[in-house]
């Protein structure tokens, strides 16, 4: 059998969120996703709380039928701290780091959110994925995801479809 080895990349980027961490945080979670992420579903496989915490583990359904299982590998509220684990079987592994802080020299009402992705291939098909992953893709993610939760945070509505990604 032959030796495969799956493609990494690792992108980064600081969200500037329009709340303190103590209302961003909460969003950070498969229930309250729903909130604010057009078209967000999820299915709770298993939590103690109903909401996220460590260890939590739920499903997301993906365009081609098959399901993304996701694990809570880290949740600190009182650090502002969560990663998640997450696996398109046969295809990709990612890692998702998130930490929340205030906004040096900005009003005590906004925050930072520095978020971290780590998708590895699976396959060969896998890593052809992966390599579709660059800086301008990833950017354009998390900006629209900017653009969501901040919508969210300032008017309480979630963000017109067309703007999501």
């Amino acid at each position: 059998m032959p030796e495969f080895q799956g493609k990494r990349v690792t992108q980064q980027y600081t969200q500037n969120n329009v709340a303190p961490p103590e209302k961003v945080f909460p969003l950070l979670c498969p229930v309250r996703e729903t909130d604010w992420v057009p078209g967000w579903q999820y299915r709770l496989i298993y939590s103690e709380s109903g909401v996220a915490e460590f260890g939590c583990v739920f499903i997301t359904p993906n365009e081609d039928g098959t399901e993304t299982t996701w694990i809570i590998t880290d949740y600190d509220p009182v650090a502002f701290r969560i990663a998640f684990a997450w696996v398109n079987p046969g295809l990709v592994a990612a890692q998702i780091r998130i930490h929340l802080s205030r906004t040096a020299g900005v009003s005590t009402s906004h925050s930072s959110a520095l978020i971290q992705y780590t998708y590895t291939g699976l396959s060969a098909e896998g890593n052809r994925e992966v390599e579709r992953y660059d800086q301008k893709w990833f950017r354009h993610k998390m900006q629209s995801w900017e653009a969501a939760i901040n919508r969210y945070l300032q008017t309480g509505k979630r963000i017109d479809a067309a703007g999501w990604e």
